[in-house]
């Protein structure tokens, strides 16, 4: 082992050193920010609007100015259904009940044709816009269907985990997989989605986040923290459960939320 010498000023100061380790204040020092990781992104809440209680929101969006939903059924008692909203009052405009078998979950819509998927059955529905009417079911590769949005030219797809699946529209045919990061690491409980300006924006299964990904490498460059808004939600409802459910107006730029279960349904701006 080579000897090393130290000057009496270096000596003076690695002492100085240990002794304010040792004896100095126990507050640590403040934690190191990771480049790597998202930003915060904050919100500000608008009007709120009523949203029926019975509605276990799997998917939400809103199309040529028209609020849809589909909503699952724990219980597989017959309660999964697609349906029509009027956005302030909450009432359904239309809808159709999924066979009892079905626990439905995300659904998009694509050149006037409805997409929607199933929880853990691997089947899907594709329907007219018109009327609901049932054109095609389809089989997807993922494990479990979650959450469902559009870059208007593929379908992605979520499944609960880190991942996210590009479909080819019509087909249903699996073009590719993204894995989805955090400051380096891969995410999860990724569920209901949205596609706004280019970016996914992802609720987070029992958490209170909403995602903000880059498609081009899958990572989370920001997100949103829902916990005031959740508490809120629960203060007014105990029943009420997760947050679920993004939807975006393209033509007025507006951005709504709401949860499984929850009473209402909030218009949000998120920083930028």
């Amino acid at each position: 082992m080579n000897k090393i010498s130290y000057p009496g000023t270096a000596i003076a100061l690695i002492a100085a050193v240990i002794f304010v380790a040792c004896n100095g204040s126990d507050t640590p020092p403040p934690p190191t920010e990771n480049p790597d990781g998202p930003k915060s992104l904050g919100y500000s809440i608008g009007p709120v609007y009523p949203h029926d209680t019975s509605s276990f929101t799997e998917g939400l969006l809103i199309y040529k100015g028209d609020m849809y939903e589909s909503t699952g059924d724990p219980n597989y008692s017959g309660k999964s259904r697609l349906m029509k909203v009027d956005l302030k009052s909450g009432n359904v405009v239309q809808s159709i009940n999924l066979d009892k078998k079905y626990f439905a979950e995300g659904i998009v819509i694509l050149n006037d044709t409805i997409y929607q998927l199933t929880y853990q059955e691997k089947v899907g529905f594709m329907y007219a816009l018109k009327d609901f009417k049932k054109l095609k079911e389809f089989t997807f590769s993922a494990n479990e269907g979650w959450g469902m949005t559009t870059d208007g030219k593929e379908i992605i797809a979520s499944d609960g985990t880190s991942n996210l699946y590009y479909y080819q529209p019509g087909t249903f045919r699996l073009l590719r997989t993204q894995a989805v990061t955090e400051g380096g690491s891969l995410a999860y409980n990724l569920n209901e989605l949205e596609y706004i300006d280019g970016y996914i924006y992802a609720n987070q299964w029992q958490r209170p986040y909403i995602l903000k990904i880059d498609p081009s490498s899958g990572a989370i460059v920001a997100k949103a923290d829902l916990t005031d808004l959740w508490n809120r939600v629960r203060s007014k409802d105990p029943v009420a459960d997760v947050p679920n459910g993004i939807a975006y107006d393209s033509a007025t730029k507006k951005i709504y939320v709401t949860g499984k279960k929850w009473p209402e349904l909030y218009e949000i701006e998120l920083s930028k």
